[in-house]
């Protein structure tokens, strides 16, 4: 899976509704809804979770994958240490968070978070990029 960071994973951009993934996709393996009234799509097989935004409309607006064949800018990264991915990356300003045996490495300006256990990348986390003027940078044009 080619994760795009600001556009989306494979050939789903940020800003795609329910019925534009399911055309890709099918119907989610799991549905459900989270306390803020998002909808969660799991696709256990290509292991990528995807939410619609309930108060954008229900747009696709964050994705986090944990499929082994991922990759960021041509970089496969599930399964590699953490600090050879981010060597090999364009972006130099990363945030990182301990929790306990995870961490969070973020990069800001793409909304990119490469989650680490053991210093291994278990898992890809990329949001759709918000505007000076507050409003998402929606890829997809319907």
């Amino acid at each position: 899976m080619t994760i795009n960071p600001k556009n989306g994973v494979d050939q789903l951009l940020f800003g795609m509704k329910q019925n534009h993934v399911e055309a890709i996709y099918g119907k989610p393996s799991k549905q459900f809804k989270d306390e803020d009234g998002n909808i969660i799509y799991h696709y256990n097989t290509l292991k990528i979770s995807l939410t619609f935004y309930e108060d954008e409309d229900f747009r696709l607006g964050y994705m986090a994958c944990s499929n082994p064949e991922s990759t960021v800018l041509g970089d496969q990264v599930i399964g590699k240490n953490i600090e050879t991915i981010k060597a090999g990356l364009p972006f130099k300003s990363w945030t990182v968070e301990d929790f306990d045996s995870f961490e969070n490495h973020f990069n800001e300006s793409n909304w990119l978070i490469l989650q680490t256990e053991f210093d291994t990348v278990i898992r890809v986390e990329i949001g759709a990029i918000i505007k000076d003027n507050d409003e998402f940078d929606w890829k997809f044009k319907a």
